[in-house]
């Protein structure tokens, strides 16, 4: 088969240097799972050097002209290319319940939806390794302080730690993208649960981000809490001001003391 053509609707850009390919690959360290999914593997210039590890690799990838490709060129894939949405997709379907990690170049257009859906599995995902847009990737690993710490930094890093590893350039990629590429990496933290309500913990950081300028005591005003809560300090502080224990430790108090 010719090779594949980029579709500008499922945001695929191909990954065309190999030793930016093999130093994703190699973002993994491939501890407490046996299995690995790679997102959107176009035409296996990752694949290839994730099949060399010692783990069971799956691809998912929604263009069915990838997978067509791949049917043909990788034979190792046999069994193990599923033709579906990962947005959409239920994965135990797959791996029925067991650990296994994420990785790949991520379409643009929904890589934070990928972050969303992977932290509604973190209990059977450990590690999560791959390519965002520049600008999502270092929000995604942003500390309190930062203009670009939001939502996306506070939910993930309450699970994963966060890396930003290395940054990549728009000319290694068919066709090329109009802005520069960074791969991260996270791994779970050791203790993933919360020591607050999950829901509570979303809406407390959205409510939050959403009127970044303000003080958390004008961004929460529609949580109708106690007047005794609202003289806490941490209410004088804007949200991007509040690292991730605080916003848990804040959660934890609405959720004890809310009207």
């Amino acid at each position: 088969m010719e090779k594949v053509k980029a579709k500008k609707h499922l945001g695929q850009h191909f990954l065309k240097d190999e030793s930016i390919a093999k130093a994703i690959a190699d973002t993994l360290n491939l501890e407490g799972y046996d299995d690995l999914l790679e997102i959107g593997p176009g035409m296996g210039v990752l694949t290839k050097y994730l099949l060399e590890k010692p783990v069971n690799t799956y691809v998912i990838e929604i263009d069915t002209e990838s997978v067509t490709y791949l049917d043909e060129n990788f034979p190792k894939l046999k069994d193990k290319i599923i033709s579906k949405d990962f947005l959409r997709y239920n994965i135990n379907e797959t791996f029925d319940g067991k650990q296994f990690a994420i990785i790949g170049n991520f379409p643009y257009n929904i890589s934070t939806q990928i972050v969303f859906r992977t932290l509604e599995y973190r209990s059977q995902i450990p590690e999560f390794a791959g390519m965002f847009q520049k600008e999502v990737a270092e929000r995604i690993c942003s500390k309190k302080g930062s203009k670009v710490y939001g939502i996306l930094s506070v939910l993930a890093q309450a699970f994963y730690d966060v890396e930003y590893l290395f940054t990549v350039d728009e000319t290694v990629f068919i066709p090329p993208p109009k802005v520069k590429s960074g791969v991260l990496r996270m791994r779970r933290k050791e203790n993933f649960t919360l020591p607050c309500n999950e829901k509570m913990l979303y809406t407390v950081v959205k409510m939050a981000f959403q009127q970044r300028r303000k003080t958390m005591r004008n961004s929460l005003k529609a949580l109708n809490l106690s007047d005794n809560l609202r003289e806490d300090s941490i209410f004088d502080l804007r949200p991007e001001q509040l690292s991730v224990e605080q916003f848990i430790e804040l959660t934890q108090k609405i959720e004890a003391n809310a009207v």
